[in-house]
C-alpha cells in the first residue's frame, strides 16, 4: 500500500529513474563542455538574457557557471568544476562508463569499488612517471615556460603564447615561491593588439590624480582611507525640507555642513596639521605626502590637502585599496582620531602615466617587491577579458606549480600511461570489479579521444597508435597535435604540472563515484508566496 509522506508538489525519483537522471545530466553537460578540450577546441558564445552582454569563450568553468541548471547531477559537477575546470570531461567519461555498468546489472558498490582500484593505480602510476627539477633552475624555467605554453595552447592566445607564456612565468617567479595572486593585478585596455601587452614592476591604480595635486612624488608616505569626506554637501536622509527663500535654504546647508564637519574633518585637518597639542608629536611625524580614499574627496577636504602639497587620489575602487594597501604595506584607515595607531604605506615613486588614451597612477618601488602588474591589450572587450581568463588560467596553474615542483608529460601521454596501468591492475583483480576498473580505464583514453575529434583527427586510429606506443615502452609518447600523429611529448615540451594532472583524476573519480551511489532524488515543494 502506497502513502503519501510528503507536502503538496514534492516529488520523489527513485532506484532506476533516479540513477537515468543524474546520468543523463552528467553526459549531457560533458557533451556541453568536451569540444572546448584541447589546442583545437571549439570556442562558446554566452549571451545574457537581461542585459544582452555576450562573452566569446573556450573556458570550461566560465561555460559552466554561466549556464542556469535543474539537473542535480549536473550541479555537482559545476560545483566540482569551480575548484578546477578540466575534470567535468573526465568525470563524465567515467559517469558514461557506469551507466554501461549499470545496463550489465552490476550494483553500484560494486563499481565504486573497482573504480578506487583503478584510481589508486592511475595515480601510482602518475605519480611514478612525475619528474622534478627544481634542483636545477634553468631546467625548471623551461619547465615552467612549457606548461604556461600547454596551458595557452587551447585559448585565445594561442598564436602568441611563447610571449605570454615568457610573461606569466617572470610574473609567478616575482612572487618567490607565494601562491598569492593578489600582487599580479591585471589591468584590461581595449586598443592595439595583444602583443602590445606587457609585464611591468610596481602597482598600477586604473584612476587619475585630482586637480591641483601634484602629478608626482618621490619617496611617498601613502595614508589610505575609506572613509567619507564628502561633508561639504548635506545630508539630511529620510527628511522633506521645506523654506520659503533660497537664504533659508542656504543658512540650512551650512549649518548641516558645520556639523558635519566637527565629526570627521577638524580630526582630519589635526591629522595633516598637529593642531590638537596633546596628539601633536604623533601627528606630525607621519608627514603624508599622498592620500588615496575609496570614496569620494569633496572641496573642502581637497583644498586642505591642497595647501599642504599631498597628492590626492579618490574614488579608488574596494579591490584598487586593498590591492594597494597589500604591496605598499598600509593599512585602510576608517577614521582619524589614532592616527598614531595607523600603518601608511611607502613606495619609491608615484607618478602618472599614459596607456593607449587613458591616464593611469603608477606605484614604482613598493614595499611588497613581488608585486607587478599586467597591462592586456587588444582589439575589442570580448578578445581582452578571454585573454584575461586565459591568462588568469596559467598564473594559477604555475603559482601552484612552484610550490608543488613535480610535472608530467602532457598531450594524452599522462591520460594512457595512467589507462595502461589501470588494465594490468584489472588483471589481477577477482570478480565484477575487474570490470569496473576496466571501465575505468576506458574512460581515462576518451581524453586523447577527445583531443583528436576535436582536431578533425580519426581519433580510433590515433588513440589506438598511441595505446601500441605505450605498450612498446615509449613511456613519452601522445598526440601531436599539430602533425595529427603520434610525438614525443618531451621533445614537443607538452608539459602539465603533476599537481593539476593528479587532481583530475581524484576530482572526476570522486564525482562519478557522488553520482553512481545516488538512488533517490527528493525534490522539496517550492515556497508558497503569501499575497500582501
Amino acid at each position: 500500500m502506497s502513502m503519501q509522506i510528503f507536502g503538496e508538489q514534492a516529488t520523489e525519483e527513485k532506484a532506476e529513474n533516479a540513477r537515468l537522471s543524474s546520468f543523463v545530466g552528467a553526459l549531457a553537460l560533458g557533451d556541453l563542455v568536451k569540444s572546448t578540450l584541447g589546442p583545437k577546441g571549439m570556442n562558446k558564445i554566452l549571451q545574457s538574457a537581461s542585459t544582452g552582454e555576450i562573452n566569446v569563450t573556450n573556458d570550461g568553468a566560465t561555460i559552466l557557471k554561466a549556464i542556469q541548471l535543474d539537473n542535480a547531477a549536473a550541479k555537482i559537477l559545476v560545483n566540482i568544476s569551480k575548484v578546477q575546470d578540466d575534470e567535468v570531461g573526465d568525470g563524465t567519461t567515467s559517469v558514461t562508463e557506469a551507466e554501461k555498468l549499470i545496463a550489465q546489472k552490476i550494483h553500484p558498490q560494486t563499481i565504486v569499488e573497482g573504480y578506487r582500484i583503478a584510481s589508486a593505480a592511475a595515480l601510482k602510476a602518475l605519480e611514478s612517471a612525475a619528474v622534478d627539477h627544481f634542483s636545477d633552475q634553468n631546467v625548471f624555467r623551461q619547465d615552467l615556460f612549457n606548461i604556461a605554453r600547454t596551458t595557452l595552447s587551447s585559448k585565445v592566445l594561442s598564436q602568441d603564447k611563447e610571449y605570454f607564456a615568457n610573461l606569466a612565468v617572470d610574473a609567478v617567479l616575482r612572487l618567490k615561491g607565494s601562491t598569492d595572486l593578489e600582487h599580479i593585478q591585471i589591468i584590461k585596455k581595449v586598443g592595439g593588439k595583444l602583443t602590445d601587452s606587457y609585464l611591468d614592476e610596481g602597482f598600477i591604480l586604473d584612476k587619475t590624480i585630482a586637480v591641483n595635486s601634484p602629478k608626482r612624488m618621490e619617496n611617498a608616505k601613502i595614508l589610505i582611507a575609506n572613509t567619507s569626506m564628502d561633508t561639504d554637501k548635506i545630508k539630511i536622509f529620510g527628511a522633506r525640507v521645506k523654506v520659503d527663500g533660497t537664504g533659508k535654504l542656504a543658512e540650512l546647508e551650512r549649518a548641516e555642513k558645520v556639523r558635519n564637519m566637527m565629526s570627521s574633518l577638524c580630526l582630519f585637518r589635526h591629522f595633516l596639521t598637529g593642531e590638537n597639542e596633546s596628539q601633536s608629536r604623533c601627528y606630525r611625524c607621519h608627514g603624508i605626502t599622498c592620500f588615496v580614499n575609496r570614496q569620494l574627496i569633496y572641496n573642502y577636504p581637497e583644498s586642505l590637502l591642497a595647501e599642504k602639497g599631498i597628492l590626492v587620489i579618490e574614488h579608488a575602487d574596494f579591490e584598487g585599496v586593498e590591492r594597494l594597501s597589500l604591496v605598499t604595506g598600509g593599512e585602510i584607515a576608517s577614521t582619524f582620531d589614532r592616527p598614531d595607531l595607523v600603518n601608511l604605506g611607502h613606495c619609491e615613486l608615484i607618478e602618472e602615466i599614459m596607456i593607449g588614451e587613458d591616464k593611469l597612477i603608477k606605484f614604482s618601488g613598493v614595499a611588497a617587491g613581488e608585486a607587478c602588474t599586467v597591462v592586456l591589450r587588444g582589439s575589442t572587450n570580448q578578445m581582452v577579458d578571454e585573454a584575461e581568463r586565459s591568462l588568469h588560467d596559467a598564473l594559477s596553474v604555475l603559482s601552484q606549480t612552484v610550490k608543488e615542483t613535480r610535472t608530467v608529460l602532457g598531450g594524452g601521454c599522462s591520460e594512457m600511461l595512467m589507462s595502461c596501468a589501470v588494465e594490468e591492475e584489472a588483471r589481477k583483480v577477482k570478480g565484477k570489479k575487474a570490470i569496473a576498473a576496466e571501465a575505468f580505464g576506458r574512460a581515462l583514453r576518451q581524453i586523447p579521444t577527445i583531443l583528436a575529434d576535436n582536431a578533425g583527427y580519426d581519433s580510433s586510429d590515433l588513440v589506438s597508435r598511441l595505446r601500441a606506443a605505450h605498450y612498446e615502452g615509449q613511456a613519452d609518447a601522445g598526440l601531436d597535435m599539430e602533425e595529427g600523429s603520434i610525438g614525443s611529448m618531451k621533445k614537443l615540451g607538452v608539459t602539465e604540472s603533476y599537481k593539476l594532472k593528479r587532481q583530475v583524476v581524484l576530482s572526476a573519480s570522486e564525482a562519478a563515484e557522488m553520482i553512481i551511489r545516488v538512488d533517490d532524488i527528493l525534490r522539496a515543494s517550492p515556497r508558497r508566496r503569501e499575497a500582501v
